[in-house]
Protein backbone atom coordinates (compact mmCIF):
# COMPACT_ATOMS: atom_id res chain seq x y z
CA UNK A 1 0.00 0.00 0.00
CA UNK A 2 3.20 2.65 0.35
CA UNK A 3 3.86 2.30 -3.31
CA UNK A 4 -0.14 3.54 -4.12
CA UNK A 5 0.67 6.42 -1.20
CA UNK A 6 3.15 7.52 -3.20
CA UNK A 7 1.47 7.02 -6.14
CA UNK A 8 -1.30 8.81 -5.12
CA UNK A 9 -0.52 12.31 -6.91
CA UNK A 10 -0.36 10.80 -10.19
CA UNK A 11 -3.02 8.06 -9.69
CA UNK A 12 -5.63 10.78 -8.90
CA UNK A 13 -4.41 13.18 -11.84
CA UNK A 14 -4.84 10.19 -14.15
CA UNK A 15 -8.59 9.75 -12.61
CA UNK A 16 -9.54 12.94 -13.25
CA UNK A 17 -8.00 13.03 -16.68
CA UNK A 18 -10.22 10.24 -18.05
CA UNK A 19 -13.34 11.64 -15.83
CA UNK A 20 -12.75 14.58 -18.29
CA UNK A 21 -12.36 12.23 -21.26
CA UNK A 22 -15.48 9.55 -20.48
CA UNK A 23 -17.59 13.07 -19.59
CA UNK A 24 -16.55 14.53 -22.99
CA UNK A 25 -17.60 11.43 -24.89
CA UNK A 26 -21.16 11.15 -22.51
CA UNK A 27 -21.88 14.64 -23.56
CA UNK A 28 -20.88 14.17 -27.15
CA UNK A 29 -22.69 10.83 -27.97
CA UNK A 30 -26.71 12.02 -27.11
CA UNK A 31 -25.92 14.77 -29.69
CA UNK A 32 -24.63 12.45 -32.00
CA UNK A 33 -28.14 10.74 -31.38
CA UNK A 34 -29.91 14.09 -32.64
CA UNK A 35 -27.89 14.62 -35.67
CA UNK A 36 -28.49 10.79 -36.52
CA UNK A 37 -31.76 10.49 -36.06
CA UNK A 38 -32.25 13.47 -38.33
CA UNK A 39 -30.28 12.30 -41.46
CA UNK A 40 -32.29 9.78 -43.94
CA UNK A 41 -32.21 6.23 -42.78
CA UNK A 42 -29.58 4.81 -45.25
CA UNK A 43 -28.01 7.49 -46.40
CA UNK A 44 -24.65 7.85 -46.69
CA UNK A 45 -24.92 10.98 -44.23
CA UNK A 46 -26.37 8.06 -41.68
CA UNK A 47 -23.74 5.55 -42.24
CA UNK A 48 -21.16 8.43 -41.11
CA UNK A 49 -23.02 9.09 -37.45
CA UNK A 50 -23.03 5.63 -37.25
CA UNK A 51 -19.29 5.41 -38.47
CA UNK A 52 -18.79 8.68 -35.70
CA UNK A 53 -20.74 6.73 -32.93
CA UNK A 54 -18.56 3.60 -33.21
CA UNK A 55 -15.43 5.74 -33.40
CA UNK A 56 -16.20 7.38 -29.97
CA UNK A 57 -17.26 4.74 -28.45
CA UNK A 58 -13.98 3.21 -28.82
CA UNK A 59 -11.95 5.48 -29.08
CA UNK A 60 -12.86 7.88 -25.90
CA UNK A 61 -15.81 6.26 -24.19
CA UNK A 62 -15.09 2.82 -23.15
CA UNK A 63 -11.28 2.86 -23.13
CA UNK A 64 -11.95 6.46 -20.66
CA UNK A 65 -14.88 4.73 -19.12
CA UNK A 66 -12.02 1.63 -18.18
CA UNK A 67 -9.47 4.21 -17.10
CA UNK A 68 -11.55 5.85 -14.76
CA UNK A 69 -12.88 2.92 -12.88
CA UNK A 70 -9.15 1.67 -12.70
CA UNK A 71 -7.58 4.32 -11.07
CA UNK A 72 -10.63 5.83 -9.05
CA UNK A 73 -10.52 1.95 -7.48
CA UNK A 74 -6.35 2.76 -7.17
CA UNK A 75 -5.92 6.00 -5.54
CA UNK A 76 -9.73 4.94 -3.09
CA UNK A 77 -7.13 2.25 -2.00
CA UNK A 78 -4.06 4.72 -1.91
CA UNK A 79 -5.80 6.91 0.65
CA UNK A 80 -7.52 4.29 2.31
CA UNK A 81 -10.93 5.94 1.55
CA UNK A 82 -13.45 2.42 1.06
CA UNK A 83 -14.75 3.03 4.82
CA UNK A 84 -16.27 6.13 4.16
CA UNK A 85 -19.89 6.85 3.47
CA UNK A 86 -19.38 9.58 0.51
CA UNK A 87 -17.32 7.53 -1.30
CA UNK A 88 -19.95 4.75 -0.96
CA UNK A 89 -22.35 7.32 -2.69
CA UNK A 90 -19.89 8.27 -4.93
CA UNK A 91 -19.85 4.74 -6.66
CA UNK A 92 -23.27 4.67 -6.12
CA UNK A 93 -23.38 7.72 -8.94
CA UNK A 94 -20.37 6.32 -10.98
CA UNK A 95 -22.15 2.59 -11.22
CA UNK A 96 -25.52 4.45 -12.74
CA UNK A 97 -23.34 7.02 -15.29
CA UNK A 98 -21.40 3.58 -16.29
CA UNK A 99 -24.83 2.07 -16.74
CA UNK A 100 -26.15 5.19 -18.72
CA UNK A 101 -22.54 4.97 -20.79
CA UNK A 102 -24.03 1.50 -21.33
CA UNK A 103 -27.40 2.03 -22.75
CA UNK A 104 -25.83 4.42 -24.62
CA UNK A 105 -24.38 2.10 -26.36
CA UNK A 106 -27.09 0.01 -26.74
CA UNK A 107 -29.28 2.89 -28.46
CA UNK A 108 -26.14 3.73 -30.92
CA UNK A 109 -26.51 -0.27 -32.24
CA UNK A 110 -30.30 0.28 -32.68
CA UNK A 111 -29.27 3.14 -34.65
CA UNK A 112 -26.84 1.61 -36.76
CA UNK A 113 -29.92 -1.18 -37.39
CA UNK A 114 -32.21 1.96 -38.35
CA UNK A 115 -34.53 1.72 -35.16
CA UNK A 116 -35.11 5.03 -34.16
CA UNK A 117 -37.11 5.01 -31.06
CA UNK A 118 -36.76 8.18 -29.38
CA UNK A 119 -37.08 11.47 -30.29
CA UNK A 120 -34.64 14.23 -30.43
CA UNK A 121 -36.02 16.21 -27.80
CA UNK A 122 -35.37 12.86 -25.54
CA UNK A 123 -32.18 12.90 -26.62
CA UNK A 124 -31.62 16.42 -26.21
CA UNK A 125 -33.28 15.95 -22.43
CA UNK A 126 -30.77 12.40 -21.77
CA UNK A 127 -27.61 15.18 -22.42
CA UNK A 128 -28.45 16.35 -19.12
CA UNK A 129 -27.66 13.03 -17.22
CA UNK A 130 -23.69 13.23 -17.28
CA UNK A 131 -24.25 16.83 -15.84
CA UNK A 132 -26.60 16.50 -12.88
CA UNK A 133 -23.99 13.66 -12.10
CA UNK A 134 -21.05 15.12 -12.41
CA UNK A 135 -22.52 18.31 -10.12
CA UNK A 136 -23.16 15.36 -7.32
CA UNK A 137 -20.00 13.63 -7.82
CA UNK A 138 -17.77 16.58 -7.32
CA UNK A 139 -19.78 17.73 -4.46
CA UNK A 140 -19.27 14.33 -3.00
CA UNK A 141 -15.82 14.06 -3.84
CA UNK A 142 -14.51 17.84 -2.76
CA UNK A 143 -17.03 18.74 0.31
CA UNK A 144 -17.23 14.90 1.95
CA UNK A 145 -20.33 15.73 3.44
CA UNK A 146 -20.44 11.88 5.55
Amino acid sequence: MNVLGNLYPWLKAGHVIFVIFWMAGLFMMPRFFVYHQESEPGSNEARQWIEREAKLRGIILTPSLILTWVLGIFTASAIGAWDQGWLHAKLLFVLLLSGYHGWLVSYAKKLAKGQRPLSGKTLRLLNEVPGVAAVIIVILVVVEPF
